[in-house]
C-alpha cells in the first residue's frame, strides 16, 4: 500500500448531500430532505437557514445515536430509494440511521466489479462464488453481491435488521436461498465455520465501535477486531477474491486496518488499498468524512 485515498460515490441520482455544518448534515433521499447529526461537520453551513427549514424530517438525539424524529405530515414512515437498478427500503426508527449508508456505494461498485469479472472467468465451472457478510445490517452489500451472481451468507445479531435485509432482497428479486440470513454473533459464527471447514471466496465486515452479541457478549472494536480478522483468514478459500473491512469510528485509521489485513491475509498475489469514504456536498463541494476502509483483493 503506497497511498491513502479518499473515495466518494458519483453515481447516485436519488441521494444528495445538500449541505453540512454545525455538526449536522442536510440530505435528500429520493423526494424527501432530512437533517441528521454528524459530529464530523465542524464547519459552518453554506446554505441559508431557510433551505434547512425545508427538510421533511429532523433527528433530535438523546444520545450519540438514539433519539427521536421530528417529521412533517407529508413524509411517509417507509419509502424506497434506488441506486442504479437496485432498490432499498428506508424507514424511521429510534436511531438516526434510516437503512442505508450512501457512501457505501463506493464499496458496492468495487464489489460488483470484482465479482462480475470473476464470475465471467469462472463461467465454465458452474460454481458461484461464496461471500460472507458480517455485521451485515440491512443487507445492501449482500444484495449487491447476490445480484452479481454470488451466494451470500448474511450475518447480523439483530433480528429486526435481518428482517429488513430480507425485505431488501425481495425488493431486488433475489431468488430464495441465494442469500442465507443468520441471526448470530459474528465471531462465534466464524469460529464454527472454521471448525466445519467451510470456506469463502470473499469476506465483508462493517463492525461497530461497541456492541452486544445475542447472549450479552460485549464487542469492543480495538480489542476484538484483530481476533475476528485472524479467525476469518481460516475460512478464506485457497484462492480468495477479496476481504473488505469498513468502520465508522475515529479511534482507528485506515492505515491500521490495512496493516491488520496485511498481517492476517497470507494469500499470495494480493493487493491492499485503504482510505476514507466521503460524501461530497452539492452546496460548496466540501467532503464530509464518512468512514474508513481497507481492502485486500486478488491481483
Amino acid at each position: 500500500m503506497e497511498k491513502i485515498s479518499v473515495e466518494h460515490p458519483q453515481n447516485w441520482r436519488e441521494y444528495e448531500l445538500l449541505d453540512s455544518g454545525n455538526c449536522k448534515k442536510l440530505e435528500r433521499f429520493g423526494d424527501f430532505k432530512i437533517i441528521r447529526p454528524d459530529p464530523r461537520a465542524l464547519w459552518s453551513p453554506s446554505l441559508p437557514r431557510l433551505e434547512w427549514d425545508k427538510a421533511s424530517a429532523s433527528f433530535q438525539g438523546r444520545t450519540k445515536d438514539e433519539g427521536k424524529w421530528s417529521k412533517a405530515n407529508r413524509i411517509p414512515e417507509k419509502w424506497q430509494i434506488h441506486y442504479e437498478k437496485l432498490a432499498f427500503l428506508l424507514k424511521f426508527s429510534n436511531f438516526k440511521n434510516i437503512g442505508i449508508f450512501p457512501e457505501q456505494a463506493v464499496n458496492w461498485e468495487w464489489l460488483r466489479s470484482l465479482l462480475r469479472n470473476t464470475e465471467r472467468s469462472r463461467s465454465t465451472e458452474n460454481k458461484p462464488l461464496k461471500v460472507l457478510n458480517l455485521f451485515a445490517y440491512t443487507g445492501a452489500a449482500s444484495v449487491v453481491c447476490a445480484k452479481a451472481g454470488s451466494e451470500v451468507v448474511h450475518v447480523d445479531s439483530v433480528r429486526s435488521v435481518n428482517f429488513w435485509a430480507k425485505q431488501n432482497a425481495e425488493l431486488n428479486n433475489i431468488p430464495a436461498g441465494q442469500i442465507r440470513f443468520l441471526e448470530d454473533d459474528a465471531f462465534k459464527f466464524v469460529a464454527r465455520e472454521a471448525k466445519r471447514g467451510n470456506k469463502y471466496d470473499g469476506i465483508i465486515m462493517d463492525p461497530p465501535r461497541f456492541g452486544h452479541g445475542l447472549k450479552g457478549e460485549i464487542w469492543k472494536l480495538a480489542f476484538d477486531l484483530p481476533k475476528l480478522v485472524f479467525e476469518c483468514q481460516k475460512i478464506l478459500s485457497p484462492n480468495p477474491l477479496f476481504f473488505l473491512i469498513n468502520v465508522y469510528t475515529a479511534d482507528l485509521s485506515s492505515i491500521a486496518l490495512a496493516n491488520l489485513l496485511q498481517s492476517a491475509v497470507k494469500k499470495p498475489g494480493g493487493t491492499i488499498s485503504a482510505g476514507e469514504l466521503a460524501l461530497k456536498e452539492k452546496s460548496a463541494g466540501r467532503f464530509l468524512p464518512s468512514g474508513i476502509f481497507a481492502r485486500w483483493s486478488k491481483n
